[in-house]
């Protein structure tokens, strides 16, 4: 379903991927290792359409994602993609039940039946009467599960996930990849997640490893059955 061929991208003089390439199938949790400066966030970024390599391609549902123009690539992160940054990246304007609603709202939701999609999401998350609350009065936690509601509540088929619990401790960093696994098999959804933590890549169905800009292949991870 989604798939980076040779994919190549240096910021000016300095290369960041050198011949990647990555092919994740409709439903599969895969984990993407790798030191610091390896390439592994700049790969996500490319599989995302955030980013468009100097060479090589991005396909997802057969479609050359590289060769969209930007209006079209938001469109498609937007309506078929999810996120979760390490630091959740919510907006501190908003209550929680509003950045969860948010992508609904950007797709031409009306607020209401936003809301209405968003809420019960709190509940499933552990996260009953924080619904009102700004991101500044919620914890490190409590904000990641926010976010992952917000990458989760428009039923994106894939949901990329960059260093999730590079900024929890481990107790709660093992609660959100769990409810993070969870959620997204229930729903279908593809997870690519980008993380330098072994216990954190143990959550997926198969690891790689990024090294130098180009992808090494691991063994398959703890079996999902």
């Amino acid at each position: 379903m989604l798939e980076a061929r040779d994919v190549k991208l240096a910021f000016g003089q300095t290369p960041a991927l050198r011949g990647a390439t990555l092919t994740v199938a409709e439903g599969e949790i895969v984990a993407v290792m790798g030191p610091s400066g390896s390439g592994k966030s700049t790969l996500l970024h490319c599989l995302a359409g955030i980013l468009v390599p100097d060479e090589g391609e991005i396909l997802f549902d057969g479609t050359r994602v590289d060769r969209l123009d930007e209006t079209r690539r938001s469109t498609l992160r937007r309506d078929r993609f999810g996120f979760v940054f390490q630091f959740g990246q919510l907006v501190p304007e908003l209550t929680a039940e509003d950045n969860v609603a948010l992508p609904l709202l950007l797709g031409g939701t009306r607020r209401a039946a936003a809301v209405a999609e968003a809420r019960p999401w709190f509940a499933r998350l552990g996260l009953d009467g924080l619904e009102l609350r700004r991101s500044g009065e919620l914890s490190g936690g409590e904000a990641q599960r926010v976010a992952l509601a917000r990458a989760l509540v428009a039923k994106p088929r894939v949901l990329f996930a960059d260093e999730p619990t590079g900024s929890l401790d481990s107790l709660t960093g093992e609660q959100v990849m769990d409810l993070m696994v969870d959620s997204a098999r229930a729903q279908g959804t593809t997870v690519v997640l980008v993380t330098h933590e072994a216990r954190v890549a143990a959550y997926a169905d198969r690891q790689v490893v990024v090294r130098d800009g180009r992808v090494h292949a691991l063994a398959a991870a703890r079996s999902t059955s």
